[in-house]
């Protein structure tokens, strides 16, 4: 797909047996009160609605309906903990950023408690902000970016639905994505390219989360 260095056959199966193995979805908490323990590491997967997001946790977890995907876009409306390994990690499914179907009131509280969680987990190791590799950053996702990166918590852009692109424009996104992150101190150099659909980048993207819990 793009030219990224690649893992190691050793970390792919560590990143792989992870994610592959038990996962239960623990709880969905409305405010920042009910979160579980920060016991151990956590990632969060964040995104505008309709990027993708459920459908690539659950090709990332191997399995088919833990994170719910819906026709219609918002339907995640809580901080989602799904309890990996288990013990060993984390794993946050963030509400989604717009679309939904409800008050301006309401959704204006979702991105509240989004930004509070973003700023406040101590052991929040990683965002994976997810982008449509057709549509490039938006505004919200550079208005994401520009938190994470004052609040300095580190993350990772991954392109979603890569098989609904032309190579050659998916290289012009990537590229342009690179060259953009150099100028952001938080974020991870090397976005991930993917397609739930079609397995793209899986492997490489549970590599990811198997460093993180391994450092």
């Amino acid at each position: 797909m793009t030219d990224t260095p690649a893992f190691s056959e050793e970390v792919l199966e560590a990143g792989r047996k992870l994610c592959m193995g038990p996962v239960e979805f623990v709880l969905g908490a409305a405010s920042l009160a009910q979160l579980p323990d920060g016991n151990r590491p956590e990632i969060a997967f964040a995104g505008r609605s309709n990027v993708g997001k459920s459908s690539l946790i659950n090709a990332v977890l191997n399995r088919k309906n833990l994170a719910r995907s819906s026709a219609e876009p918002g339907k995640t409306r809580e901080l989602n903990y799904f309890d990996v390994g288990p013990g060993k990690l984390w794993l946050v499914d963030l509400p989604g950023f717009g679309y939904a179907k409800v008050s301006r009131e309401q959704q204006a509280k979702w991105v509240q408690l989004t930004k509070r969680y973003l700023r406040g987990r101590a052991n929040l190791r990683r965002v994976f902000l997810l982008v449509d590799s057709r549509r490039g950053l938006m505004d919200t996702d550079l208005e994401t970016m520009s938190m994470l990166d004052t609040a300095a918590v580190n993350y990772q852009i991954v392109l979603t639905k890569a098989d609904k692109i032309k190579k050659t424009e998916l290289e012009a996104v990537t590229a342009k994505i690179e060259a953009k992150l150099k100028k952001n101190p938080a974020a991870h150099p090397i976005p991930r390219v993917t397609s739930s659909e079609k397995g793209y980048g899986i492997p490489e993207l549970r590599a990811e989360i198997g460093q993180i819990v391994e450092s």
